[in-house]
């Protein structure tokens, strides 16, 4: 019944689409529609705050001065918004030329005076990946089409001005006076590809050409874009099965070799940026004592995990980065699981028979992380410890995570994917100690770590080989500590109509669909 009121409702949806889109066409000519199948809501569209799968809206609102390419490209950032760019030797001056010509969705001009606006609102606002830019200073407007970054230490300000997540610029004109519900109202103000032509919270999001695009519109592109939202991943898989929508992933991982081999779909499975954790409490007892945490780790089941939840399609974890990233390290310290290990740590540190309960949360409905959480509850029985495994939603789980950590979760199931492509990405949102809880929520807090990827970050832009060495180091005292389950490198696994041209997947965008480059 489920499946037959969304697909009711997103043929009607269409088909007033058709009857109204006169102008996009020409009279009688059906719109060229694409629809993504979201088993996952847009929580923030506000440009700079948004921090999660809003990804795919904003990608096609909003542009960068830079943009990531995929792995194998022959460069690693190419020219958006910015034609192209210099820094000073020691890399804390740099200066952007903008592109010329080029329009924001309320018809006015980007500029210089535009980008100035559109960072500063970001570092105001103090939310989402605005940390991106603690380095930035001060931003010159050198003239109408140049604008400067004066830096207080080194910074790769190329890669940082990439960022999927809180580079974004947008209108002054259009934003001045507007609030985070302004956004979220399914309003815009970028000079992507596409507008916002509608939003219906938890139904669907409808993305419209912008005709006055700078890229220039050809024949095959798609007039419109539907984001649709299908909570339940069998659903989904049923809908790009049939057609009815042409891209959706987050399905369960025993169902893609079956998909791969039905008509009409591809299965396209590649390297991610993407990983999956469970972040330890590490000032609740007994999880204040590392000897605890290092039993933790021992018990895990992660080949069991990796070979038979994730199919052999992802890989244990090596810390916190994900291999194919600099400052990945192949030689990091590996826990492997082994309860006799376990037990004798337990022992040491008074729990020869554990002996204490633990409760481990997730997001409801996402069937991976409720089996992790199933599978590790079974191998931490037989040490005589019981652990709740609790679905929240994820709202509910955050303000848990951000609430009293002595009341908190003991372990936190977590994905984590780059907001630019950095390993201080990782090791910052989720290890650097903080005052209040944000998206630390193991509470972790090592002031030798801390220094040392803040010393990382900032060799990066001189000296990235230096920089990833120092990293390694920092993850070498997280695994040390043991302050998360580090469980797998997690496989970007899409699945797209075989109707459907152009499609590359893009890591640095996690899960998103530059609909622009695309072709029926």
């Amino acid at each position: 019944m489920y499946r037959r009121t969304i697909y009711i409702g997103l043929m009607l949806m269409i088909a007033s689409l058709v009857l109204s889109a006169c102008g996009t066409g020409g009279a009688g000519v059906e719109p060229n529609i694409a629809v993504y199948g979201s088993t996952v809501t847009l929580p923030d569209l506000d440009p700079s705050s948004g921090f999660s799968d809003d990804n795919k809206v904003t990608t096609q609102t909003y542009e960068t001065l830079t943009f990531y390419n995929p792995p194998g490209s022959a460069d690693i950032v190419s020219p958006k918004l910015a034609t192209s760019w210099e820094s000073s030797a020691d890399a804390m001056t740099w200066t952007f030329h903008l592109r010329e010509g080029v329009k924001f969705h309320d018809g006015t001009d980007f500029n210089a005076e535009a980008v100035k606006y559109s960072i500063e609102r970001t570092m105001g606002l103090e939310l989402g990946a605005y940390y991106i830019f603690f380095p930035v200073l001060e931003v010159i407007v050198v003239d109408e089409l140049t604008v400067q970054f004066n830096l207080d230490y080194p910074a790769p300000m190329d890669l940082v001005l990439s960022s999927g997540y809180g580079a974004w610029i947008f209108s002054p004109t259009a934003v001045e006076g507007k609030d985070n519900a302004w956004f979220n109202e399914g309003n815009d103000a970028g000079t992507g590809p596409y507008m916002i032509e509608s939003y219906n919270p938890g139904t669907n999001l409808v993305l419209t050409q912008f005709d006055d695009y700078w890229g220039g519109w050809e024949d095959g592109q798609f007039d419109k874009v539907i984001v649709q939202f299908v909570e339940d991943p069998t659903v989904a898989e049923q809908m790009i099965r049939s057609g009815e929508v042409d891209f959706t992933y987050n399905l369960p991982f025993e169902n893609y070799g079956a998909l791969g081999e039905a008509e009409g779909v591809t299965v396209d499975i590649t390297p991610s940026f993407s990983n999956i954790l469970a972040l330890l409490n590490t000032v609740k007892p007994p999880l204040d004592d590392p000897l605890v945490r290092q039993a933790l780790s021992y018990s895990f089941p992660y080949q069991a995990i990796a070979e038979n939840l994730y199919a052999g399609m992802g890989t244990q974890a090596r810390g916190p980065v994900p291999a194919g990233m600099w400052g990945y390290d192949p030689n990091l310290t590996q826990y492997t699981q082994d309860l006799e290990k376990a037990a004798d740590l337990l022992d040491q540190a008074g729990y020869p028979d554990g002996g204490f309960e633990l409760s481990y949360t997730f997001v409801a409905g996402d069937l991976d992380q409720q089996q992790v959480g199933e599978l590790w509850r079974a191998e931490l029985a037989k040490l005589g410890i019981d652990m709740s495994v609790d679905g929240l939603q994820w709202e509910a789980q955050w303000d848990l995570g951000m609430a009293d950590p002595s009341t908190a979760q003991d372990a936190f199931a977590f994905y984590w994917w780059p907001d630019y492509v950095t390993p201080y990405s990782f090791l910052f949102n989720m290890f650097h100690s903080e005052d209040e809880p944000f998206f630390n929520l193991g509470y972790y807090s090592n002031p030798v770590f801390d220094d040392l990827i803040d010393s990382a970050d900032e060799l990066s832009g001189t000296n990235i080989d230096a920089a990833s060495d120092m990293f390694a180091e920092a993850q070498e005292i997280l695994v040390e500590d043991a302050a998360a389950i580090f469980i797998l490198d997690l496989p970007d696994i899409h699945v797209i109509r075989d109707d459907i041209s152009g499609y590359v997947n893009n890591p640095g965008y996690p899960h998103v669909v530059f609909w622009y480059d695309l072709r029926r």
